[in-house]
């Protein structure tokens, strides 16, 4: 061996030894910065890039020995992630299958809800008469999503108000309602039945009498059902309640003539709702503002609403019609009257035709 060797060999070792001293040195500040720190450092995608490159180069045997923020397996891990990131082609990737648009979803729905029949053919076809492509697969998806069953399911879970739609023009409703008449011997409570055509609002007062009983109901039901000018005629379902003075003989009277009872749940007034509003609308309006001395004025005060309810009232679930209107078309021009019944109490204003 030369001198110019042992030189070389001596300068590489002093090199390797300064290299070391420095690793060291930067070994022992990055400790004391980690015990100033007292947490783990956070590191930026950036900072973790660059460590990752650098720590490939040295692999796991040195990394164990040498490094100090973070473990060699992190900065694999690291590395690994990179090279993964570098071939992810997802952001190129197309989307798949689309979702099924809200307002499609929607217009599935309200067709399965009021077409209770339909199953998911017979609302595809319907679906494609608007113009909407939509699989069978895909309507059933919606209807399950949704908790709407097939088809045979759904018609067996008929609503009370599609129900009353889908007869409106052929359903009545009858209900009692009571009131107090100062008579001879005192207070006497009279009761009153009436029944309502759902369709048009209509009103016939069947009976008043203080105490009912079974053959009153007879001659009553009679009366509604008579061939001639009965009430009912036309009409296939009576709604009413659970009262014992809907007798099995009226009952018997109406199926008769066609007209089929619907015995209404115990406690469920909200299910004859519309003679429950007129209970209401009656007594706001005029029974319950009047002090009623003897039936006589019981009948008359009854028999001025009932005037005034179907030719002179708007109703507002009739778009604010009348039922029964006085004129085809009402005069825009000319004084205006106003007619009065029951002192004042009901009043009706109104432009007298040419």
């Amino acid at each position: 061996m030369n001198t110019l060797q042992l030189l070389l060999i001596c300068l590489a070792g002093w090199l390797n030894r300064n290299q070391q001293l420095v690793i060291e040195y930067l070994q022992a500040e990055v400790k004391v910065l980690r015990e100033q720190l007292d947490k783990k450092p956070r590191f930026s995608d950036e900072q973790r890039r660059r460590l990752a490159a650098k720590a490939h180069k040295l692999g796991r045997d040195r990394l164990r020995r040498f490094a100090s923020i973070v473990s060699p397996k992190t900065l694999l891990d690291w590395h690994h992630r990179l090279l993964a990131r570098k071939y992810d082609g997802s952001c190129r990737r197309s989307v798949g299958r689309p979702c099924t648009p809200n307002e499609l979803r929607e217009l599935i729905l309200r067709m399965a809800r009021e077409n209770r029949t339909w199953g998911y053919t017979r609302l595809q076809g319907a679906l494609q008469n608007l113009g909407h492509e939509v699989g069978r697969s895909t309507v059933a998806k919606v209807l399950r999503e949704a908790g709407l069953d097939p088809a045979p399911e759904r018609h067996k879970q008929t609503t009370w108000k599609e129900f009353l739609r889908s007869h409106f023009a052929v359903l009545a409703a009858a209900d009692f309602f009571s009131v107090e008449v100062w008579t001879a011997v005192g207070l006497v409570r009279y009761h009153v039945l009436f029944v309502i055509r759902l369709a048009t609002r209509e009103v016939q007062i069947a009976g008043i009498i203080p105490e009912p009983h079974g053959e009153w109901m007879k001659q009553v039901t009679r009366n509604l059902t008579d061939g001639m000018d009965g009430f009912l005629a036309g009409c296939q379902y009576l709604i009413h309640d659970r009262s014992s003075l809907f007798t099995p003989e009226f009952a018997m009277i109406l199926k008769s003539v066609g007209i089929e009872t619907v015995r209404l749940p115990a406690r469920s007034p909200n299910l004859n709702a519309y003679a429950e509003r007129y209970v209401r609308t009656i007594k706001e309006g005029c029974l319950d503002r009047m002090i009623l001395i003897g039936e006589r004025s019981l009948r008359r005060a009854i028999g001025e609403f009932v005037v005034h309810y179907h030719n002179e009232r708007n109703h507002q679930s009739l778009e604010n019609k009348i039922i029964r209107p006085e004129f085809a078309t009402f005069p825009s021009a000319g004084k205006v009257h106003c007619r009065e019944r029951l002192g004042g109490m009901l009043r009706y204003y109104y432009r007298q035709a040419a």
